[in-house]
Formats: C-alpha cells, structure tokens, sequence
C-alpha cells in the first residue's frame, strides 16, 4: 500500500512541474463553508421524505453527514496549507480531497434526484440543496487545481504503542455507531445515501494513506484488533433500541457469515469450486428440526441441544464425505457442475422424503414449521431480557449465541490456514500436479477440506432451524450457493476479514434495498461484474493472491513492451 502513495497518477517529478494555482486554497475553503451553510437550510419542501429536511437551522442526519464531510475536508486543506501542513507532510492531502469532493458530490447529485423521486418534482428541492451541491462542486474543482507532492514511507510510521490502539479504538467505535445508524434508516433513498457517504469517507482516507497506516497499525496490534471487533460486536446489540427486525438481519448475516466461512475452506483455500454447499447447511437445519420438541418433528427423540449441533454438523460432514470421495477425482467445471447437482439432489429429496414418496422425515414441501425456541437450563432465548435498562429482544439472545458460533468458525478456520494442511490446500489450489510431486496427499485434503467446511456449514444450519422458527426445501434452492460463492469471491478468498466483509454486504443490502426489489439481481451482478474487472483479488485481499494478481499484471505489461518493441523492429 505504501507504494501506492509514491506511484500516484503524478510522479514526483510531474508533481514538481505542476503549477500551484493560488485560487485553489480559497475555493475549497469557499467550498466547506457553502456545504455547512447549506446543511443548515432546508434543502426539502416535503417534510415526509429522506427523515425530515425541511426545517432551517437544525440540520437532519442526512445533513448532518454533509457537514461531517465538509469538515474533513477543512482538515485535509489545512493540512495541504495551514496550521497541519506538519500532518501534511505525511498524508496526500490532495488525492484524499479529490476523492472526498468526488464524493460530496455525487452524494448531493443523489440527493436531488432522491426529493425529485420521492416529491413527484424538481420543484420541491429547496435552495439549501443547491447551496450544498455548489459547495461540493467547489472543493472537488479546487482538489483538482492543487499539486501532488512525493510522500514519506507510512510502513515506517510508528506512534506509542497507547496512541495505535487509541486508533485502533476509535476506528472500532466509528464502525459501531456508523452501522447501527446505518440500521436504523428505514427508507431506502436515506440508506443509500448513508451507504455513498460512508464509501466516500473511506475513498478519502484510502486515498490519504491513513488506511495504509491503519493496516501496519493493525498488523502489529493483531490481538488488540481482534478483541476491540468483538467487543464491538457484542455491543451492537445495545445499539439497536431494542429493535426486532435489525436485530433478525443482524442473526442472519452471521449464519450466512458462518456458512461462508465454511466454503472459504473448500474455494478460497484449497480451490474446489462448490456451487450446491447450502446442502449442507440445509442438512444441520432439517436434523435441528427434526430432533425438536415441534409438534411437526418427526424424530421420536429429543436430545440436548449441543448433541443436536453435534448431530448435525456430523450429519453435514458425512455428506460432505459422500460428496467428496466420489466425485473430486474430477475437477474445474465438471466438480462444479456434480456440486451443482449434489445441491438440487438434497432439496428434491427433502421433498420427498414426505412419508408417501420415501420415509417420513421431513414432511416433504410443508416442511418443518412451529420449531420451539432454544432453550439450555433455565435461560430460553424467547424471552426478553433487560440489561443496564436497555431491552434484549429474541433475536438479540440469538445474535450472542451466533457470536460464539463466528468466534468458533473463524478459530477453526485461521488454525486450519496457518497449519500444514493449510499449506497443503494452498498448493494443490495454485498447482495440483505440483503439490502431488512434492508428496501432498491430494485427494485426502481435498476430502478433508469438503467435510471441515460441511460440518462448520452443519452447524450454523442447527442454530438458524431454530432462529427461523421453521425449516422447508424451498430455503436451500440453488441461488443461496450461489450467494454463498459470491461473498467468498467479493470478500477476498482465503481471507476472515473479507468474506465477513462480502457476507454483510450481500445479506445486509437485499433486505434494506427491498424499495428496488425488481432490480436488486442486476444490481448484484454489476457489482460482481465491476469486481472482476477493477479488484479481482477481493475487498480485502490475501498477501499471497494480491501477490500473485501484481505479478500477472507485471508480466503482462512485459509482454506488452515486447510487443511493441517488436513491431518497431519490424518497421
């Protein structure tokens, strides 16, 4: 990262030659000042729209994030020019303001076009809106105008070791409050606004190279980063007022998290493309059903819980070992295609498994329904709790339980990557022939890797029959795999931190998008499509693949010189 700061678009040679234009300063500075005033005016004639920004002199939560917006900017002018040039010298002031008046700027655009839609009419957005906009505009013209200048080595950047983890503090904090606002917009204009600025903010400090600083931070504060995560996590519920439906979104963005962490051993690790692993995570589902007190269960028997997620996780590994064992003796687009039909295969047979076309166990397309909510010793997680006064609703009781079940996976998973048979798994995904030359037991690891991953995919499917209420075929269709494999590829294979990452994105935002419903698929290809081209390796990359992705472009870029070379021998 730190070599993108000295190979930005200007070298500093060209940053050198660059003439210094004395009107920039002031117009940014005249940019700030037109966005707060603007933030202060109504910048709505309806009232009911986008959480209320109407009123003058007291600024809405879409306002008040203009205004947070304009004041980084200050910062980064002050210390492009001003009392934090000392600031400056670290940081590309610059390239970190064109990114933020980039994105001030579409985030107003969008804001006109939001009261346009929502109030039938160009006529309703009043002058504040304008003001905002110009002021946006402004800042972005003049990050445009201002030079580029050769930068320091931010790896080498080193605090006391109390002031890195007050970084890393903050930024954990930032995190917390930014997603339970985020949450608790329920309109869906506000929430994608809300959605702009943040990946505005972030641009911003990529483009500075405090993220770049943050990573080395976080690199040498591994287990302090790790513990502040989970506290925040933990906290988040406290966040949430006690709300039921951000709470139910929060419980299934960790199951999908846990099962997708599960496939990242099978795809990101040892390279097998799974396209029908929900069955697996179906199968832990049907056996929590199946063993629980619902009046609908057709199992005789009912166990505590923690033999059923025993019992289920099994139940997914030795279907991952059926799987496994006879068909990874193919590989490439034929183990996809046997993977694609293992998926379907598990969903017609819980269909027919209805007592007429084959035993009664799960009572084919009506499914499993009334499945009691868990219940160990004294505590069931129906219940409503309260702590320090703030109300912990059923979902909330579920969410600290799959908490436990993400810090079990994510255990499970870093043990398995840093060990030998994670090495091993990594070789036969870069060369299959290569690694069997260097003695690695390749089908016994890639048999290893579908039953790990099955049965960590069991057990969430044993918490979410129970999260759920109820459990049928039609959960477990093709497309959930396919979302599945698209958090691991959006994430960043072989990564904890990006496939938690891709898992967000993809369960968080259908369920706060439902306003473009009809549009939400092509949304979700365009983003995958967008991700192949400009960031193949994932948001959050491994070294080793990010390595491997610079290398290829490297070589092609030598094979291109060549080339060209060539043709101009031939002239």
């Amino acid at each position: 990262m730190s070599d993108v700061q000295t190979s930005t678009p200007a070298e500093p040679e060209a940053a050198a030659q660059q003439p210094v234009k004395p009107i920039a300063w002031p117009a940014g500075l005249a940019g700030v000042v037109l966005v707060i005033v603007g933030s202060f005016l109504s910048w709505s004639y309806d009232g009911s729209i986008l959480n209320d920004l109407s009123i003058n002199l007291y600024p809405g939560g879409l306002q008040i994030l203009a205004i947070i917006g304009a004041l980084l900017a200050l910062v980064l002018l002050l210390a492009e020019r001003g009392p934090l040039t000392a600031l400056g010298s670290w940081l590309d002031a610059t390239l970190g303001l064109r990114a933020l008046g980039l994105g001030l700027t579409l985030y107003m655009v969008l804001v006109v076009v939001a009261i346009t839609v929502e109030s039938d009419g160009l006529i309703n957005v009043n002058p504040g809106a304008y003001i905002s906009l110009a002021g946006a505009v402004l800042i972005l013209v003049s990050a445009w105008m201002l030079p580029l200048r050769q930068l320091r080595d931010l790896s080498q950047a080193r605090l006391p070791g109390w002031v890195e983890i007050l970084a890393i503090s903050v930024m954990m904090a930032a995190i917390l409050f930014g997603a339970a606002y985020a949450l608790d917009l329920t309109d869906a204009w506000s929430f994608i606004l809300c959605l702009l600025f943040y990946a505005t903010v972030i641009g911003a400090l990529f483009r500075t190279g405090v993220m770049t600083w943050f990573g080395h931070v976080a690199q040498r504060h591994k287990k302090v980063l790790t513990l502040a995560a989970f506290v925040v996590a933990f906290l988040f519920p406290f966040t949430q007022q006690g709300s039921d439906a951000n709470m139910s979104i929060a419980c299934q963005v960790l199951i999908f998290a846990a099962t997708a962490m599960g496939l990242n051993i099978v795809v990101g690790l040892a390279g097998l493309l799974d396209l029908g692993y929900i069955a697996f995570l179906g199968s832990g589902a049907y056996v929590a059903a199946m063993l629980s007190n619902s009046a609908f269960s057709t199992v005789d028997w009912h166990p505590p819980f923690l033999i059923v997620m025993l019992i289920g996780a099994g139940v997914a590994a030795t279907l991952g070992l059926i799987i496994g064992s006879p068909t990874l003796r193919v590989s490439g687009d034929y183990l996809a295609i046997v993977t694609l039909g293992f998926g379907e295969i598990f969903r017609l047979s819980m269909f027919n498994l209805d007592g007429i076309n084959g035993p009664l166990l799960t009572n084919g397309p009506n499914g499993i329904p009334g499945i009691p909510d868990l219940q160990i010793g004294n505590f069931n997680f129906g219940d409503e709790h309260t702590i320090a006064g703030l109300e912990l609703g059923r979902f909330s009781n579920y969410y600290f339980l799959l908490l436990l079940l993400i810090a079990f996976v994510i255990l499970v998973f870093a043990r398995l990557n840093d060990s030998r048979i994670g090495r091993g798994w990594v070789a036969i995904r870069e060369d299959e022939k290569a690694a069997e030359a260097m003695g690695v037991n390749v089908f016994g690891l890639k048999v290893l890797a579908f039953v790990v991953g099955a049965f960590l995919a069991g057990l969430a499917g044993t918490i979410k029959a129970h999260q759920d209420v109820a459990v049928s075929p039609d959960q477990f269709i093709f497309l959930e795999s396919a979302f599945l494999l698209a958090a691991v590829v959006l994430g960043g294979m072989g990564t904890i931190a990006g496939v938690l990452l891709g898992a967000t994105i993809l369960k968080l935002l259908p369920e706060k998008l439902r306003f473009f419903s009809e549009y939400r698929l092509m949304m979700f290809g365009l983003l995958l499509v967008l991700m192949m081209r400009f960031r193949p390796e994932g948001l959050v990359a491994s070294r080793r693949r990010q390595l491997e992705f610079h290398e290829e472009d490297e070589q092609l870029a030598v094979e291109v010189e060549e080339e060209h070379l060539a043709v101009e021998e031939a002239k």
